[in-house]
């Protein structure tokens, strides 16, 4: 094809967002031909939304020298700023703070342009990051200004949302947020272009982060990631991909969390090393719930290496390996280096009174406590109330205050229980269970531990439960009994795209359908109904022949309405016969555990089982595979059972 050919194929695949064709036909149009500084700008966005960094900066040096040439100093400058954007996002700060020195001195003598509207906005940025509040917001109204005179849309975005996360950050939350769901519906409304709406979605989810406003959080998460895939991007969806993982942690939602946290691992390395960090970081704080210590180290270690400080899960993963000393010296570093900014250290103050309550150091304890009662007062977040709450119980046990204790830990744990924080509300379980017994009622503290060891089994926090476990067996209590049964889980899959789809009534009206429709098949075999969260299920059958039967049943219903009617859901089923724990109408242990993995290997309209739970079954001669399952050591065998036609 000849160059001027190709330029023209990537100039209209660049206005189409179609990044990975314009980047094939803008890089070999270069090759043949030297660019201009216009096409050379689209290359670098090409470049820098297929995840070639380093082709990015290259493309844009190019541009600005071609600029300056031609003697158009604002495109120029606007290059210059751009490139001190992409050098800071790398951590490169010598690089960075070059680039905004050419800046200023391009615009230092020119009529006010949009230019300077973006070099304020750099000046704004460089103020907040060092805690002068007032005067980045001094540089961030200069910046809204021009915008609105100059008819510049990215621009006032870019300043709205920067006096909206400056506002927030010092402690203005409802103006704050105000300015920034301001500019996250306008691009969700498609009114600014592709960087600006990607970046204004990251620094609304990193808010929502920083706030520990976990909900928010997960519905513009949601609304990022739809936008990134539609747009075919690679980098900014591994930036949301670590946020939504952090949710999905709160949330107990620990293998989705796994996964978005190591997607975020490989997509971001060429993108911003920084970020990347932030994804290894995420994935330590997983694993060290789940218990794998080794797995949890090697990944905070490499968080550091990439320039994320891997705190406060680096202090806590000291603490559980027994290294009581480093963990607090660790945490005593990392809140010395965070002197200003309370919501950093609101993620860090809760390690701190964890490792004092290890120590049975209660100054420290009270003193952590105080300050987070502080930042509570300041920025009144669910999160950050619990955390408050839970530390000042913490604080009171170590003082000998039982009374007290319980009152701010069952405080504590409403909260969490509330903002549907599993882990955690186990936490202050097993705390609660603490006070109570320093207040001589054993009856209570035991019902506080077996239900935080149930919750712990069903996350798959396998060292929290053994300490649970422990905690019974010292207390004299009664074991719960062991019996075998056949666990069946089930979810609907793609039921996010399916709301989105169908809307919230039609949604709600076709789970109530799928609930009735499973129930009634559960009851006529005999299945008892464990728990239902969602559209998941949760039960257990006496014998395995009853909980396979019930699960061919399930899929032939479905697929009879999906012919008759046009649609049913698509639904997944797991099986697994195992042993496990029974107390008040609840089972857990490791086959409950195995049973949900179990389950997650399945797609929609199949059932997956155990080879186990099969044998002397009509099933028993499906071919048996070796599957890989989150928190298990050794592989299990499973089976895709046919249920379309019965076995012979």
């Amino acid at each position: 094809m000849a160059p001027g050919d190709l330029l023209e194929q990537g100039r209209v695949a660049a206005a189409r967002h179609a990044w990975s064709e314009a980047y094939e036909a803008l890089s070999s149009a270069d090759a043949a031909e030297r660019l201009g500084p216009e096409d050379l700008e689209q290359l670098a966005k090409a470049s820098w939304w297929t995840g070639r960094s380093a082709g990015s900066i290259e493309a844009r040096e190019r541009a600005y020298a071609a600029y300056l040439e031609r003697g158009d100093v604002e495109r120029a400058a606007f290059c210059a700023l751009t490139l001190r954007r992409e050098h800071a996002t790398k951590l490169e700060a010598s690089a960075a703070k070059g680039w905004l020195s050419r800046a200023e001195r391009l615009l230092a003598d020119r009529p006010e342009s949009s230019a300077h509207g973006y070099l304020a906005i750099a000046h704004a940025e460089l103020a907040w990051h060092t805690g002068e509040f007032d005067r980045a917001l001094e540089h961030v109204g200069r910046a809204v200004e021009l915008g609105a005179r100059t008819g510049d849309r990215d621009l006032q975005a870019w300043a709205v949302m920067r006096r909206g996360e400056i506002l927030v950050a010092r402690g203005d939350l409802e103006e704050g947020w105000e300015h920034l769901e301001e500019v996250a519906v306008a691009a969700i409304g498609g009114e600014l272009g592709p960087y600006t709406t990607g970046a204004v979605f990251c620094n609304v989810i990193s808010t929502c982060r920083e706030l520990a406003d976990y909900a928010r959080g997960k519905e513009w998460s949601d609304a990022a990631t739809r936008w990134c895939e539609r747009q075919s991007i690679n980098g900014f969806p591994g930036v949301c991909r670590v946020r939504r993982a952090e949710v999905m942690r709160l949330l107990g939602s620990w293998a989705d969390a796994e996964d978005e946290a190591r997607r975020a691992c490989e997509e971001l390395p060429t993108f911003s090393p920084y970020y990347a960090g932030e994804a290894y970081h995420e994935l330590g704080e997983v694993r060290l719930r789940m218990g794998d210590l080794v797995a949890a180290e090697e990944a905070l270690h490499r968080a550091r290496e990439l320039g994320s400080d891997p705190q406060p899960g680096l202090g806590l993963l000291l603490l559980a390996q027994g290294k009581v000393d480093a963990a607090t010296a660790s945490i005593r570093r990392s809140l010395e280096e965070t002197t200003w900014d309370k919501l950093a250290r609101a993620r860090l103050l809760p390690a701190q009174v964890e490792i004092a309550r290890a120590t049975a150091d209660a100054p420290l304890a009270r003193e952590g406590a105080a300050e987070l009662a502080s930042i509570a007062e300041e920025y009144p977040t669910s999160a950050i109330q619990a955390n408050a709450a839970w530390a000042s119980g913490i604080a009171n046990l170590l003082e000998d205050s039982p009374a007290d204790a319980v009152r701010d830990l069952r405080r504590a744990a409403q909260t969490w229980h509330r903002i549907d924080a599993p882990y955690e509300a186990a936490g202050t379980a097993l705390a609660l269970a603490e006070a109570h017994l320093a207040e001589g009622d054993a009856d209570a503290a035991a019902l506080e531990l077996r239900t935080a060891r149930s919750t712990f089994e069903r996350l798959g926090a396998t060292r929290d439960a053994e300490h649970a476990d422990a905690m019974l067996e010292r207390l004299g209590a009664p074991a719960p009994a062991r019996t075998v049964r056949t666990f069946l889980f089930s979810d609907v899959v793609g039921s996010t795209a399916l709301l989105e789809a169908i809307g919230d009534e039609a949604w709600d009206e076709l789970r109530r359908w799928h609930d009735q429709a499973l129930r009634a098949y559960f009851e006529l075999h005999g299945g008892e109904e464990i728990d239902h969260a969602g559209d998941g299920f949760f039960v257990a059958f006496p014998e395995a022949g009853a909980a396979i039967a019930c699960a061919i049943e399930i899929q032939r219903r479905l697929a009879d309405h999906r012919r008759d009617h046009g649609f049913a859901p698509q639904v997944r089923i797991g099986l697994h016969a195992a042993e496990a724990l029974a107390a008040g109408g609840d089972y857990t242990g490791k086959g409950v555990h195995t049973a949900a993995r179990i389950g997650a290997l399945a797609g929609g309209g199949e059932i997956v089982a155990s080879a186990g739970t099969v044998q002397g079954t009509p099933h028993a001669g499906a071919d048996p595979t070796l599957a890989e399952l989150k928190g298990l050591a050794e592989p299990v065998e499973v089976v895709r059972l046919e249920w379309r036609s019965q076995p012979g």
